[in-house]
């Protein structure tokens, strides 16, 4: 696999390293951001026969997103503007995804679990969610230390969710990542 280094605080590597994405799946970034540092790397694994949903709750996010797809020729990249804190609001079909990915999008919403609990939905059984959030530390950048999402409580809902934790990692040296498969 290339390197990927689009984001230095982020260790992306690792990060895919450890929910290992294959050709031909269907994935969703949810909260992909307007440089899509995730999607646009998991569109090159799922190939062209593959999807990689784009959501975000910020239509220029989603514009910058398809104007890269386009001129990168990246036809498996769908972007859906949603506000993931409502279910059924993204127009994904439930239980269509192999694997949701939550790169720090969490910390970014008071309404986490609604947020999971939707990103569930569209996974299919035995598909998993990748969480990647800030490392509770004190750092003097990043989102403000009680916005920062805690590990334990995630891992202690997940089974209200209908989740399973198969592993934790860390991604970089300020972030953490889980993966939860779906039982």
């Amino acid at each position: 696999m290339e390197k990927i280094n689009n984001n230095l605080l982020l260790d992306a590597n690792s990060v895919f390293k450890s929910v290992p994405i294959a050709s031909e799946q269907k994935v969703a970034d949810l909260g992909c951001g307007k440089f899509g540092y995730f999607t646009f790397p998991t569109a090159k694994m799922v190939g062209k026969k593959g999807v990689v949903y784009a959501v975000d709750v910020m239509k220029a996010c989603l514009e910058e997103v398809e104007r890269k797809s386009q001129v990168e020729n990246f036809s498996q990249v769908k972007t859906i503007w949603s506000n993931l804190e409502i279910w059924q609001a993204t127009k994904i079909e439930s239980a269509s995804l192999d694997t949701v990915l939550l790169v720090n999008t969490l910390y970014q919403s008071d309404k986490r679990s609604d947020i999971l609990r939707e990103a569930v939905r569209m996974l299919k059984k035995k598909g998993k969610v990748l969480i990647v959030e800030w490392e509770n530390t004190d750092i003097p950048f990043g989102p403000e230390p009680e916005k920062r999402v805690k590990k334990q409580p995630l891992i202690d809902a997940a089974p209200k969710l209908g989740l399973e934790l198969e592993k934790e990692f860390k991604a970089g040296k300020y972030h953490f990542g889980l993966v939860f498969i779906k039982i």
